[in-house]
């Protein structure tokens, strides 16, 4: 007879958090050992508590598998990105972006222009990848000709890629996150603004005054020495933009972001071919084997060796581990039991708006992105409804918990890929993301203040008329 099946007690739910993170720090920390290998060891202690509480093997493996299938689009996405980053390069349009940015951005002014930048890009492409692997990569060789510090300038360029994101009606995790939390798109990137303008101001003067701090020491001939290698290496114009303009102009009339990308990799193929002097074979092979170039300046060599499908293959099988994480914790159900924790505790809205914050950086400790949008908005939308708070406050603490908190998790997909593309750790750049601490902080300050917390019905009653039975807590 099979045994019945239970939700992981206290003890035991505790067991699989402080587990996996002791896994982590002596994995990566203690003994550098391979990320890799910290998250699928971490498969075996989640198998460990399923089998205790009445989960058999097939049950665990249908979980992981699920977790998996949740992130194959943003595999896909990877895949396509990494093809567009290798012959973009070879093709000569990021070597171009980042010879007119040297030629046009002041250095006072580079950091909050890189936000900029990739803002912009990022709302008009809505992926944050993309943004980072063409435009991040221009930004990051320009402020090392400027010597301003790398980690630094990945803040910049990752706090505006994450502004469109977040915001454009463009991005998969935009439209994911009002489909599951039930909201119009329109109106959830409405109340998005509420957080996300002041954060944004204030995330451009603090890069403002940065950028003035550090750009008085900027090596304007390292500057000119780096034009004059992109030159000799490159054909350097106007019209090695083209690939980017069409790509953009694309996404722009919402067509479906992987097919552009990978039309936009073949672009650069083409460019390859009829501007740098590759052969076809060679710019074509170059999506899938990356650019290779000896340019004798280092820092060029290290961001513009990069790229091709081989590149994010690495990326890939981390994401893969991770969202099984993810999918053996839904199916042996620790989310929901954390959920059950949550929902006692947050019985006001600035609690609320903290349990999804953290849900949702949960969801990117044990999937990525998109499992981190699911376990916002799962584990504690019932919460909002109980407290008649409107949806819309729902979907937008969803995106601050999980959208922008997917940088700052080494292993998570946006980790992964924004360390590998822009080659800064992810726990350099992480004191650096100014723009994705503030929407998390504007957003508690919010809750807590009742400063745009929307109700759906008077609040006077909802105290008494909500009260929430305390889940089993004890330590059997």
């Amino acid at each position: 007879m099979e045994p019945e099946k239970r939700l992981p007690n206290l003890a035991e739910t505790l067991f699989v958090l402080i587990g996996f993170g002791l896994i982590m720090v002596l994995f990566i920390i203690k003994f550098d050992i391979s990320i890799h290998l910290a998250l699928l060891t971490t498969w075996f202690l989640i198998l460990i508590v399923g089998l205790k509480i009445g989960y058999s093997y097939m049950d665990m493996q249908k979980g992981l598998l699920n977790g998996i299938n949740d992130g194959l689009e943003a595999v896909l996405v990877l895949l396509s990105v990494g093809a567009l980053i290798g012959t973009w390069i070879a093709g000569g349009v990021v070597p171009s972006i980042i010879y007119y940015g040297l030629a046009i951005i002041e250095p006072n002014i580079f950091l909050m222009a890189a936000f900029i930048i990739c803002t912009v890009t990022s709302i008009a492409t809505g992926t944050s990848f993309g943004s980072a692997g063409t435009a991040g990569i221009a930004m990051m060789a320009i402020g090392a000709s400027f010597g301003f510090p790398l980690p630094l300038v990945a803040g910049a360029v990752i706090s505006g890629c994450y502004v469109g994101d977040k915001l454009s009606p463009l991005s998969d995790t935009t439209v994911m996150t009002a489909s599951l939390a039930k909201v119009d798109l329109i109106d959830h990137i409405k109340s998005m603004l509420r957080v996300s303008g002041p954060a944004w101001v204030i995330a451009a003067v603090l890069f403002l005054i940065a950028g003035f701090f550090y750009g008085g020491n900027g090596d304007l001939s390292a500057a000119t020495s780096t034009m004059a290698s992109l030159k000799e290496y490159f054909s350097i114009s106007w019209y090695m933009l083209v690939p980017a303009v069409i790509v953009i102009a694309l996404l722009a009339f919402k067509m479906p972001s992987i097919p552009v990308i990978l039309f936009g990799a073949f672009l650069g193929t083409i460019w390859a071919f009829l501007f740098q002097g590759a052969t076809f074979l060679e710019a074509f092979n170059i999506m899938y084997a990356g650019n290779s170039i000896e340019s004798g300046v280092a820092f060029i060599d290290n961001l513009l060796n990069r790229g091709g499908i081989v590149f994010m293959l690495d990326v890939i099988a981390l994401i893969i581990f991770a969202l099984g994480v993810g999918g053996l914790m839904e199916k042996i159900g620790v989310l929901k039991a954390i959920g059950n924790y949550l929902a006692t505790w947050a019985h006001n809205a600035g609690r609320t708006t903290v349990s999804t914050i953290l849900a949702g950086f949960l969801g990117n400790l044990f999937g990525g992105a998109y499992v981190s949008i699911i376990t916002a908005s799962k584990i504690t939308g019932e919460n909002y409804d109980r407290l008649n708070i409107d949806r819309r406050v729902l979907s937008r603490n969803t995106e601050a918990g999980g959208t922008v908190t997917t940088p700052m998790v080494p292993w998570s997909d946006g980790g992964v890929f924004m360390a590998a593309a822009l080659g800064v750790s992810t726990m350099s750049y992480l004191p650096f993301l100014w723009f994705n601490f503030l929407v998390i902080i504007i957003s508690i300050i919010y809750g807590y203040t009742n400063k745009f917390i929307w109700y759906t019905k008077p609040q006077e009653t909802v105290a008494e008329k909500n009260k929430v039975k305390t889940p089993d807590l004890e330590l059997s």
